[in-house]
């Protein structure tokens, strides 16, 4: 939930550009791959930058999201151009009564065809996390980074339990930031219906999935540099995983009975250890 004063509209696309920019930094976006959104409910004005407008038809009814506006990323745009340059490679969307079609703004500088491959899962967890919290704002974004996409290759680590066992004892950080842990998506086709639907119940149970060969999802309430910061903490803990693994796991990383000390410390409700 973000309280007032709401930002305005630069401000959240100057956030958008340091998220995937941070995406690039951290090897989690080669070339065009990645993708992310935002959805905010309080009223912003998008047609100074966005002055082009389209109808299009939403991939599924978000009637309770009529009046929001939806920022996503264009297809085949790369997350690090969007800092420079956010009007050229992001859109608008906002949703009609009814929650069946929407008006989509874009700039004279657009360099896509159309907004990402993948905003179906986009608009779907958007819905779900909106209706279920009523929060006012909810940000998605979705990386490939290395380690962690390395590691779903790996089948001990497609074991939820096994991979948070494994993942979030090498840092008190990431049990602090990740208590749910991380959530886990058997390989789907990009884009499809079986995606968005799995992956919107692992993202109710878990502030960032792993999507088999293929990447992650992370949200927050809060800010889309939030959902970034999820990213890498848990990238750097796939990337600590990896090195031991390298170095013949000589190392054992924080205990269970230390992880819990450190939960008790902080006041963290978790179940993994």
């Amino acid at each position: 939930m973000v309280h007032p004063p709401h930002l305005e509209l630069d401000d959240l696309l100057k956030m958008i550009g340091q998220a995937g920019y941070r995406m690039t930094e951290i090897e989690a976006s080669e070339g065009a791959a990645g993708n992310i959104s935002i959805c905010l409910r309080w009223p912003v004005e998008v047609r100074a930058s966005f002055p082009l407008v389209d109808e299009i038809e939403l991939p599924q009814p978000v009637q309770e999201l009529a009046g929001a506006t939806i920022i996503v990323s264009g297809s085949g745009r790369r997350l690090r151009e969007i800092i420079s340059e956010p009007a050229a490679h992001l859109a608008c969307i906002q949703v009609d009564e009814g929650g069946r079609t929407g008006k989509l703004y874009t700039s004279y500088q657009r360099r896509f065809d159309r907004v990402t491959s993948e905003f179906n899962s986009h608009l779907a967890v958007h819905y779900d996390q909106i209706c279920s919290t009523g929060t006012n704002f909810h940000a998605l974004i979705h990386a490939q980074p290395v380690y962690l996409t390395f590691l779903s290759h790996i089948p001990r680590y497609q074991d939820v339990q096994y991979l948070n066992t494994h993942l979030l004892r090498w840092q008190p950080e990431t049990i602090l930031n990740l208590p749910e842990g991380i959530g886990f998506i058997p390989f789907c086709v990009p884009g499809s219906t079986e995606l968005m639907s799995d992956n919107v119940e692992s993202l109710r149970k878990h502030r960032i999935v792993v999507w088999a060969k293929h990447g992650v999802m992370a949200r927050s309430d809060v800010s889309v540099k939030r959902a970034a910061d999820r990213v890498e903490y848990a990238e750097a803990a796939a990337k600590y995983e990896y090195l031991n693994l390298s170095a013949g796991e000589i190392a054992e990383g924080l205990s269970s009975e230390e992880i819990r000390e450190i939960c008790k410390a902080f006041n963290v409700r978790q179940d993994i250890f």
